[in-house]
């Protein structure tokens, strides 16, 4: 809060890490009856509702003594504060995402004090996402009996939001009207050949000049190459084995060195409106300095300029400068021609890895696709499920909207179509209804030819759902607690809330609930895959890669079987690179997690860098637990990287204790889980040594 053209009173000395020790101590006071008076002009509707779920306000956690607590401070007229929880802490990572869970009294009571307590004249949400655009109530149009639109009303929400993630801006405009800011992605740093493979890379660099000049040294080298890529556990990364022969081993060996010292990865944090010291693909001083310009701007109420939205390291170029108000792509218009040929370049790296893996075509096939990644790419993770199935959009020439599809010959596929399901996110439901209906249709049309069930598995059988995801109004998968649980049951209850929350077959506007054909169609899968498009996250950054990719692992094994797990790159369009998720693993972890510039990158952000390692460590495990993709010599490199090294574990215990006690916990978890085996003794007695 505070207004317009006033000082904000800040000391000129004070730096964010200052406010981060200082705010968690901080606290600031609501009386119960101002509470009360400003609840009573919420619809009856809500006031039920709260009621119902959570009973009497002073039942809330951080009600004492006849007001509530809030984690807020003072500077002049500006108020920092943290957003209080949604609902229990066990269960932050659901609640984010979950329309259909009730916020709690303390959040209810925060958001009214902020409009009736304080009168702020505007709300400045930092943190892409926070939980407020996620509350119970309509996806977009909302009423006064929607949760977001009764507690923020006409404040103004600038809402400073990543350039890359279109989609979490989008839901944030639809649901708070918030004016969302891009900003730009951390400079990207390359990842090197680490310590550890330096002795590999030097023998398959001597191999490469060996090879057909000398067969004895060639062959001798073979050997050497082997047994080093066995020793620091490539081998075991990579599916090879002593039946693997051994010109293949090489090779594969070869490339996924190369992709190591190839990988990238965001060198520490943004700071909203300031520039990094070290730039790389663009120039970002003349971002920073619009970024500020434009918070500045939106606070004095003048019109903030849209701008498109996308990853300026994947040639959007046309995002720069950010400080802009995000806008995203038109779904009519998706896949565009430009989509379908690199979906068409995806589905054959997809298809020539199965068979590299099988020897044969995939059987059943589940796409995961996410509705921020078929913004970004305008839907080539679609326009790939399309080309397995041997089809292909057709295009209004006046508009370039999709009008349609057209069915490909066998003979120019060259293959049988494939068996695709797709399972889609809760935002892609929303955003593409189109996109179900265009595969409806195009499973039709593939039922009616006539074409032997060899080329073609839907000839001839009644068409069925072939696109599923949660339910009308919910989001993610809901998974976190039973994720960290490292238990059969908890691993077989996963795969179940996996199934429950795809449970629902959509065509366009037409949804309905179909648990029966998900079970069904993930019971015939023998492979799954998930795309990913953006350079600056790996699936061990965030909770979702996990929910959903080892999420499908359980539910696979509860209903019987495994599948193979592909995690597709498509960072770089002209050489996607499709993977097995424990390559994928392996490779983040050796280019990325275990990297120490990447940990020194996190170090210069003191809390909160702590907090993205000991994230890294959670999204490990859970992937461990609920699809067995983790190497034990994995967890070894990691615990090296962060509480086996002493630099690292001081400026862990320092600057984030509980961050430094959750790592501490989870390690001594998963030794006693079994879901890691050290060779090493003496990891595990400083683990169990610890209090």
């Amino acid at each position: 809060g505070g207004r317009v053209g006033r000082d904000p009173g800040l000391p000129p000395r004070e730096t964010g890490e200052d406010l981060a020790s200082e705010l968690p101590d901080a606290r600031l006071s609501w009386p119960l009856q101002d509470y009360l008076t400003a609840l009573a002009e919420l619809p009856e509707q809500l006031r039920t509702d709260l009621q119902t779920v959570w009973g009497k306000p002073e039942d809330d956690p951080v009600f004492t003594e006849g007001a509530f607590h809030f984690t807020a401070l003072r500077r002049g007229n500006a108020l920092v504060a943290l957003q209080p929880e949604r609902g229990t802490p066990e269960l932050r990572d659901d609640d984010y995402h979950d329309l259909s869970r009730t916020p709690r009294h303390s959040y209810v009571a925060f958001y009214l004090w902020l409009r009736k307590g304080l009168g702020a004249d505007a709300l400045i949400h930092i943190g892409a996402h926070g939980t407020l655009e996620w509350l119970p109530g309509k996806s977009v149009a909302l009423s006064a009996n929607c949760w977001p639109e009764a507690l923020i009303r006409d404040l103004p929400v600038i809402y400073p939001f990543i350039v890359n993630d279109p989609g979490e801006a989008a839901q944030a405009k639809r649901r708070i009207g918030a004016v969302t800011l891009g900003h730009i992605p951390p400079p990207m740093k390359e990842s090197g050949t680490p310590d550890r493979m330096v002795r590999l890379e030097s023998l398959l660099d001597e191999f490469s000049n060996a090879d057909g000049l000398d067969p004895k040294r060639r062959d001798r080298l073979q050997e050497d190459i082997r047994d080093e890529a066995q020793a620091i556990g490539l081998e075991s990364d990579l599916g090879l084995d002593q039946a693997t022969c051994t010109a293949e081993a090489i090779t594969r060996i070869d490339r996924f060195v190369c992709d190591i010292k190839e990988s990238q990865f965001g060198d520490g944090l943004h700071i909203f409106g300031r520039a990094p010291e070290v730039s790389g693909t663009f120039d970002p001083a003349p971002s920073a300095h619009a970024e500020r310009s434009a918070l500045i701007d939106a606070l004095a109420g003048k019109r903030i300029e849209a701008g498109p939205s996308g990853s300026p390291y994947r040639g959007r170029s046309d995002v720069l400068p950010t400080g802009r108000n995000l806008y995203t792509t038109d779904p009519r218009s998706v896949p565009t021609r430009a989509a379908y040929t690199q979906g068409v370049k995806l589905a054959e790296e997809l298809v020539r890895r199965h068979l590299q893996e099988e020897g044969d075509y995939p059987k059943g096939l589940i796409v995961d696709l996410w509705g921020s990644a078929t913004m970004r790419t305008a839907g080539e993770e679609f326009a790939m499920a399309l080309h397995l199935l041997g089809v292909k959009p057709a295009w209004d020439k006046g508009s370039e909207r999709v009008s349609g599809i057209e069915v490909l010959p066998i003979t120019d596929l060259s293959r049988p179509r494939l068996d695709v399901t797709l399972r889609v996110s809760g935002l892609f439901r929303d955003v593409f209804p189109t996109l179900s209906a265009l595969y409806g249709q195009a499973i039709r049309a593939l039922a009616a030819r006539d074409e032997a069930t060899d080329w073609n598995p839907y000839a001839g059988q009644a068409p069925s759902a072939r696109v599923f995801g949660p339910a009308p109004g919910s989001y993610g998968v809901n998974m976190t607690q039973l994720s960290e649980v490292y238990t059969d049951e908890a691993r077989a209850q996963a795969g179940e809330a996996w199934l429950e929350a795809s449970s629902f077959a959509l065509e366009g506007e037409n949804i309905v609930q179909d648990k029966a054909g998900i079970t069904e169609r993930v019971a015939h899968a023998d492979s799954f895959v998930h795309l990913q498009d953006l350079t600056e996250t790996d699936l061990l950054l965030a909770n979702d890669y996990a929910t959903h990719e080892a999420g499908f692992a359980a539910a696979k094994k509860a209903t019987g079987g495994t599948a193979q797990l592909y995690h597709l790159d498509n960072t770089n369009p002209e050489n996607p690179r499709a993977r097995t998720l424990p390559e994928e693993i392996s490779r983040v972890v050796h280019a990325r997690a275990a990297n120490p510039d990447w940990i020194a990158g996190m170090q210069r952000h003191g809390f909160r860098g702590a907090a993205e390692i000991a994230a890294t460590l959670d999204h490990m495990a859970s992937f461990a637990h609920l699809s067995g993709t983790v190497a034990p010599h994995l967890f070894d490199l990691y615990h090296d990287a962060t509480l086996g090294d002493e630099d690292v574990d001081a400026f862990l215990q320092q600057t984030n204790p509980q961050a430094h006690q959750a790592m501490q916990n989870r390690f001594r978890a998963l030794l006693d889980a079994g879901l890691w085996n050290t060779r090493r003794n003496s990891i595990r007695a400083d683990l169990e040594g610890l209090g």
